[in-house]
């Protein structure tokens, strides 16, 4: 069984290395235009009422929060793959749990992100780019999980 899954875990690691790689693009390209249009703070200004610095001018109240820990998901996620490709190479127990607690803190960082992703949806007001970038994080987060599964089925043992 475990030799059927490893196609489909390879097959998942690049499939995630794609979705990870355009919700960074889509998330520093959200940043630097909240840095370029934000609030401009200099001598003689003062903060304006309600400040917040999460705040990004495309968007609505949630999506400072998506942004951020999308990136921050985004960023462990690479790191995960990295780990899964040294076990997909070797396929074995020893290569097991790097793999597989490194996916499984990305994939917790994605349900997090997935979850400012649906509060964003409910509020409404947001660009395609967003938009794009929440079903990237939701699809995400459901082939993580499929991920996880497929490398915990890796053999046993190779030693008995």
């Amino acid at each position: 069984m475990a030799a059927q899954l490893k196609p489909l875990a390879g097959l998942l690691l690049f499939l995630n290395f794609c979705m990870l790689a355009i919700i960074l693009g889509i998330g520093s390209w959200s940043i630097n235009k909240a840095i370029v249009e934000g609030f401009t703070i200099g001598p003689g200004f003062d903060l304006p009422p309600h400040f917040s610095p999460i705040y990004f001018p495309m968007g609505n109240a949630a999506t400072g929060f998506f942004v951020v820990f999308a990136l921050i998901a985004g960023v462990v996620g690479i790191a995960s793959i990295i780990a899964g490709i040294n076990h997909f190479r070797y396929w074995d127990l020893d290569s097991l749990p790097a793999a597989a607690s490194s996916a499984t803190i990305a994939w917790s960082l994605t349900l997090l992100a997935m979850g400012f992703a649906c509060k964003e949806i409910e509020l409404l007001h947001r660009n395609s780019s967003l938009r794009t970038m929440e079903a990237f994080t939701i699809i995400l987060s459901a082939t993580q999980l499929i991920y996880i599964a497929a490398i915990h089925e890796s053999p046993r043992s190779t030693y008995i």
